[in-house]
């Protein structure tokens, strides 16, 4: 029997460095490519169960759609996101449920490390038990046979690197996760993980390609994180910037902040940042530069942090539809070197 084609595919080219218009990066010196701004899902979840979630499965799924038709397939979550429920997990399996047809467009990935699934010292950290058990439950919430992205959320020193990574090594072997990265790790816990891969041999598979950390151009890397970028960039590893809008900082909200009120992510956490007199003049000076360029401040501070050597995709989460398209605009933002000096010179 003849196969009926879809004749939207005849004549693609050979390869394609962008999806839908958003161009991709290659994740470290791994053979995978994502989409330069992706979607962080940790406001995904079910707030009506007291998860401490923002963003319901109905909002949620408009959003999840939405980023597929503009490219943004680079999906972050982890299993404890809000309150160790694993609603963000389940959120997004429920969404690839309802479209099986997208999901090898999809990027998934997902962290564990944390207490999660129970109670014991069993149910955390970074042994091979824990690793094995967390990524089984979250492939059954998300309800797919394997995990693109897995990362180890935080290092767990009571483990020896070579039983974390030899755990991980097995799973991809089993072809239940693919790749492989950590995040909030030091340059010290980096260049213990690659020489312990080093030590394990070249038939190993679970090698690290990208190093997921805190950076926005307002505070750079946090303290005990320093120097991160440098390495990725020296190492050809992927930094990937959780956080990039500095909690929603770098967003034209807090440019007046007498008009902050409830809802807005900083007043609800007795955060008051926003009205330091310092922090407000960075921002207005970069929201000068995006007016005279005729982009948000959002789109100005994402497309900057692309051009940073060493830096991957970038995940800014996304609470509406509006922000998402925000986010996603950014990638089609070219910085000259003029561009760039200007927005140094804001911090200088």
């Amino acid at each position: 029997m003849k196969q009926t084609l879809d004749t939207s595919l005849y004549g693609l080219p050979f390869s394609t460095d962008e999806f839908n218009g958003m161009p991709y990066r290659p994740l470290g010196q791994a053979g995978l490519r994502t989409s330069v701004i992706g979607l962080g899902t940790w406001k995904f979840g079910y707030p009506e169960t007291g998860d401490q979630s923002r963003v319901d499965e109905v909002a949620a799924m408009a959003i999840l759609d939405r980023a597929h038709e503009l490219g943004v397939t680079f999906w972050d979550t982890a299993n404890r996101y809000n309150a160790s429920s694993g609603n963000s997990e389940r959120v997004i399996g429920r969404w690839l449920a309802e479209n099986p047809d997208k999901r090898r467009d999809i990027v998934l990935a997902t962290k564990l490390t944390g207490l999660m699934d129970g109670r014991t010292p069993n149910h955390c950290g970074l042994s091979r038990q824990n690793i094995k058990d967390s990524v089984y439950a979250s492939l059954e919430r998300l309800g797919i046979d394997k995990i693109d992205l897995l990362y180890f959320h935080r290092p767990d020193h009571r483990v020896s690197a070579e039983e974390s990574i030899l755990a991980v090594d097995d799973l991809i072997r089993q072809d239940l996760v693919r790749y492989f990265a950590v995040s909030n790790f030091s340059v010290s816990e980096l260049e213990h993980y690659q020489s312990t891969e080093h030590h394990i041999g070249p038939s190993l598979r679970a090698k690290v390609c990208a190093v997921q950390n805190s950076y926005n151009l307002l505070d750079g890397e946090t303290p005990e994180h320093q120097g991160v970028l440098r390495y990725c960039a020296d190492h050809r590893l992927s930094m990937i910037a959780w956080s990039p809008l500095a909690e929603g900082l770098l967003t034209s909200r807090y440019l007046q902040p007498g008009k902050v009120g409830h809802g807005d992510r900083l007043y609800d956490q007795d955060n008051h940042r926003y009205r330091d007199e310092g922090v407000l003049r960075k921002l207005s000076g970069l929201d000068a530069i995006a007016r005279k360029k005729d982009v948000s401040l959002v789109q100005l501070v994402l497309a900057y942090l692309l051009t940073l050597p060493g830096m991957g995709p970038v995940i800014p989460a996304a609470s509406s539809l509006y922000q998402l398209e925000e986010n996603a605009a950014a990638s089609k933002l070219d910085l000259s070197a003029d561009d760039r000096a200007q927005i140094e010179s804001v911090f200088a």
